[in-house]
């Protein structure tokens, strides 16, 4: 009833306006007529003193600045050049690279990039082809799949949305860090310098303020934002911020202490629990704490078995790694060693949990993980129970000045 009643006092206002031949088309219409309603609203203060409160001080609010304000989540805005509407408005976020302010309603808050969406993708596959099981869903029905895909697609592309931030910021540290060490005198590399740690600085304060707001009401507005996935979201934060923290230390060759590496390598799979835990939202089904609990343990085990076989990439670009960390932990000799520790008692609690699976479930899990680790390349995995550490990186500095391509100098 109340909604019919909105609908009728809209009704009533755009013939107001039609009769003061105020009308000019259906949008422009319907906007004049919510607005005039909102004006009419009681709230204490006159209506001579609301219109000229508008007069005063909607002229010095850009239409652009709001826009942005309403679309795009708190923090993104790096740089927001003069903007037209039409076509969308462009949000300069890094270096070579421009994000767009899609037009849409204030309903998307939340936004996400086209390479996010592309980044996101495989583990969205992989995630679909992996856990589905868990919830007696066939990944190979389309039905299944695209029922729930918009929600899944927009979560994971957001997030990684926010990992590309991320990212960008530890490859500007490390920027700083080693131009800073090579060309100490240079006016040019100064000015560079202080460019770079002016970007860096506006990344952090993104991760400032609450990175997951935008997406955290848009899924407390679907009815699907539990307090397990506030906490899971939570988690992803607290992962970007020791990633930054870690990566740092080890570039500047200062302490790191193990909790913080295993404190990290425990979050780094927290959008897969996001994830599942919306999944059984959109499912109107009680989370299974037995899978949950044995899925945890399996996305470690992953997490580390990526980690080898992405080690030498992830020296070069200053991202997160578990044989990383152990090396700057324990050293260059020891590092393996404790790794393969590390990993034997991952291992001991996974054959332990899976065996309180329904045995068929645990199979067609097994079958899945050793599908992934052949379609993947790689020779390290639980699923295949061999691990292969590969050689060990002592001088971090020295491989990526053999690695990268040097900068041309006039």
């Amino acid at each position: 009833m109340e909604t019919l009643h909105k609908l009728e006092e809209v009704q009533k206002m755009l013939s107001f306006l039609e009769s003061r031949d105020l009308s000019s088309n259906h949008d422009s219409d319907r906007f004049l007529a919510n607005f005039l309603l909102f004006m009419a609203q009681p709230c204490g203060v006159s209506m001579e003193r609301k219109f000229r409160l508008i007069a005063e001080n909607l002229p010095k609010i850009s239409s652009a600045v709001l826009e942005a304000q309403l679309l795009v989540p708190a923090g993104y805005v790096v740089d927001c050049p003069q903007v037209s509407a039409d076509p969308p408005a462009t949000l300069n976020v890094k270096h070579g690279k421009e994000y767009r302010s899609l037009k849409s309603s204030v309903e998307d808050e939340a936004m996400v990039g086209l390479e996010a969406m592309q980044r996101a993708n495989s583990t969205l596959e992989d995630f679909c082809r992996s856990y589905f099981m868990f919830h007696g869903m066939d990944a190979c029905n389309p039905q299944s799949v695209f029922r729930f895909l918009p929600v899944l697609s927009f979560t994971e592309s957001y997030i990684y949305q926010l990992d590309n931030f991320n990212e960008e910021l530890l490859h500007l540290r490390l920027e700083v860090t080693s131009t800073d060490r090579t060309l100490p005198n240079s006016n040019d590399t100064h000015k560079m310098l202080e460019g770079n740690q002016e970007l860096a600085k506006k990344f952090l304060e993104l991760f400032k303020t609450d990175p997951f707001g935008p997406l955290s009401l848009l899924l407390e507005r679907l009815g699907l934002l539990t307090e397990r996935i506030k906490a899971e979201l939570s988690d992803g934060t607290e992962y970007w911020e020791l990633e930054r923290k870690l990566c740092h230390a080890l570039t500047s060759k200062t302490e790191i202490s193990v909790e913080d590496v295993i404190r990290a390598i425990h979050l780094k799979s927290f959008d897969y629990r996001v994830l599942n835990l919306l999944l059984y939202e959109l499912r109107s089904q009680q989370v299974n704490d037995l899978h949950m609990e044995f899925l945890l343990v399996s996305e470690f085990l992953v997490e580390i078995s990526d980690d080898l076989f992405d080690y030498e990439d992830d020296v070069v670009e200053n991202n997160f790694n578990i044989l990383r960390m152990f090396v700057g932990l324990y050293g260059a000799s020891m590092a393996p060693s404790m790794l393969a520790k590390f990993i034997a008692e991952a291992e001991a609690k996974y054959e332990s949990l899976s065996k309180r699976l329904d045995p068929n479930l645990s199979s067609n899990y097994w079958r899945r993980c050793e599908e992934a680790t052949e379609e993947g390349g790689k020779s390290s995995g639980h699923a295949l129970g061999t691990w292969n550490i590969p050689p060990v990186i002592a001088d971090e500095d020295s491989y990526r000045k053999r690695i990268l391509p040097s900068e041309p100098t006039d």
